[in-house]
């Protein structure tokens, strides 16, 4: 089997949207998912606001990755945030989504990035164990917090 990275086009956003929706079920969380494949287009595509790259076994997709850049004022330079990994439950266990990352920080590495950052979920051990294989070290003592929906309005409004 071949496997093979290759970044993400304007046709793919039906593929980025299945993509998303798998990962939703799999993190139970389907009832959260409000994108659609329009603002998807919008977001990723027309404003340039993340990339996407999928991973591909014989030309089949079998996996994604969405990231944006971020930027660090201590390191004083940009960074990659992975907001997405996901490889289809069948073909996980075979090193895709260790190529996917090895892929991701290298792109790190080329555009000169001081950081690749990720969150991942608390009961989701398997990928926790994958991380720190890797040497990915959890940011003990930080909380991630988040404005949303109304109250990200209601904020807004001082």
């Amino acid at each position: 089997m071949s496997f093979a990275i290759r970044n993400a086009t304007t046709a793919d956003v039906p593929l980025i949207f299945t993509f998303i929706k798998e990962l939703a079920v799999y993190e139970k969380m389907l009832d959260e998912v409000v994108a659609t494949e329009e603002l998807l287009q919008e977001w990723i595509f027309d404003k340039g606001k993340a990339e996407v790259i999928f991973g591909e076994v014989n030309g089949e997709p079998v996996g994604f990755a969405l990231f944006f850049h971020n930027f660090s004022t201590f390191v004083g330079r940009g960074g990659i945030y992975l907001e997405d990994l996901y490889i289809r439950p069948e073909h996980r266990g075979k090193g895709y989504g260790k190529t996917m990352l090895s892929h991701l920080a290298k792109i790190a590495v080329d555009r000169g990035c001081g950081r690749f950052e990720w969150c991942c979920l608390d009961w989701n051990t398997p990928s926790i164990d994958f991380y720190l294989s890797l040497g990915a070290v959890p940011m003990d003592g930080w909380t991630t917090y988040r404005l949303s929906g109304d109250t990200l309005k209601h904020v807004a409004k001082g």
